[in-house]
């Protein structure tokens, strides 16, 4: 939920006019939206590059995950990986845009650690692979773009542990 959204429904709920700081934070979140909305166009169009890059480091860093018995061992299991990195940069995406880490939250964090406990996945290799996409990411990015991208990797990131 943005900030907009969340600022009228609490006044909503309170049957009340935005306060001055709750227009503040929205005049904020508005003007940061070209920013927003940059970051989440340079994670879309380089989604290839930044999760290959990022399995590729993943893979060097942690070649259990790739060796036989490893999770990420043969073609398929490769691939599947990587579809997970793609879906955790997706995420990462959605809260960028939205400017607030709930979506992030409500549709691919809750339960993550139990269903990767259930295959028998390490979770840290899986929060080694989001940071591993964060250091990809954000070299493509200007200090402060990657400044707030590197905010939304990192709450996936403290999910994980």
């Amino acid at each position: 939920m943005s900030i907009v959204t969340k600022s009228i429904v609490n006044a909503d709920a309170e049957a009340r006019y935005l306060s001055p700081g709750e227009l503040d934070r929205i005049k904020s979140f508005v003007t940061s939206g070209d920013s927003r909305l940059r970051i989440a166009q340079t994670l879309t169009e380089s989604r290839d590059r930044i999760v290959k890059q990022a399995g590729d480091q993943l893979f060097q860093k942690r070649p259990d995950v790739v060796s036989p018995g490893g999770n990420a061992y043969g073609e398929e299991m490769t691939a599947t990986c990587l579809r997970d990195m793609d879906y955790y940069l997706r995420l990462v995406t959605y809260g960028v845009v939205a400017g607030d880490v709930t979506p992030i939250e409500e549709i691919g964090l809750v339960g993550v650690r139990e269903m990767y406990k259930s295959l028998g996945t390490p979770i840290e290799a899986v929060a080694q692979s989001v940071r591993e996409m964060k250091d990809v990411a954000c070299g493509m990015m200007s200090a402060d773009d990657a400044s707030e991208a590197g905010s939304y990797f990192d709450y996936v990131i403290g999910a994980m542990q």
